[in-house]
């Protein structure tokens, strides 16, 4: 059932808790987003691939904890998100039924369907909540967009292409992007 129009003001994250359990929905700046249909069998194969390297980085450096979609990130009540994975390294944030505050790090797997929303609203609002690391990865072409805060901007994207290693600043960890997008570990070239 899809949710009605709200005449004359912004969703709330109270609106947000009557809407039934098996529709989908993030608010950014109080509009609300379905996120039907469900993503691709190579958007998830990604998001797995990110979230496991990162699990792996984390049960090695304990103190954050590593999340992914369908978790709601509460942002305040106008702006409540699942992004498709995310560390959270202030453990008082971590309710029971969402996340209540800013994340560390978020990573998007955008697809043809969100694309304008995560490069647009998405980064805008996490932009201003304070997400340190904004990571945007593209499964189609194979490449990923990574935004750090600085001084409460994002600047310009660092641009990775698949058969490169990305460093993600928030964890101090890399990671081969070939392995998140099942590639072949490119050709090492011969040292004159």
């Amino acid at each position: 059932m899809p949710v009605p129009l709200k005449k004359g003001g912004k969703y709330t994250y109270q609106d947000y808790l009557t809407w039934p359990d098996e529709e989908r929905w993030e608010l950014i700046e109080g509009a609300a987003y379905n996120m039907t249909p469900a993503p691709s069998t190579k958007h998830q194969r990604v998001v797995w691939n990110i979230a496991g390297r990162i699990y792996n980085y984390l049960e090695a450096h304990k103190g954050c904890r590593g999340f992914t979609s369908p978790t709601d990130v509460v942002l305040d009540e106008h702006n409540v998100v699942q992004p498709d994975v995310f560390v959270v390294c202030d453990t008082a944030k971590i309710g029971e039924q969402a996340v209540n505050g800013v994340p560390d790090l978020v990573i998007e797997v955008v697809s043809p369907a969100t694309e304008v929303k995560d490069r647009r609203e998405k980064k805008r609002v996490y932009e201003k909540f304070g997400v340190a690391e904004y990571i945007l990865v593209f499964p189609e072409r194979e490449y990923v967009e990574r935004y750090h805060l600085e001084e409460g901007k994002y600047g310009a994207p660092e641009i990775v292409n698949w058969d490169e290693t990305i460093k993600i600043v928030t964890l101090g960890t890399d990671v081969r992007l070939w392995e998140i997008f099942e590639k072949e570990k490119p050709a090492e070239e011969d040292v004159l």
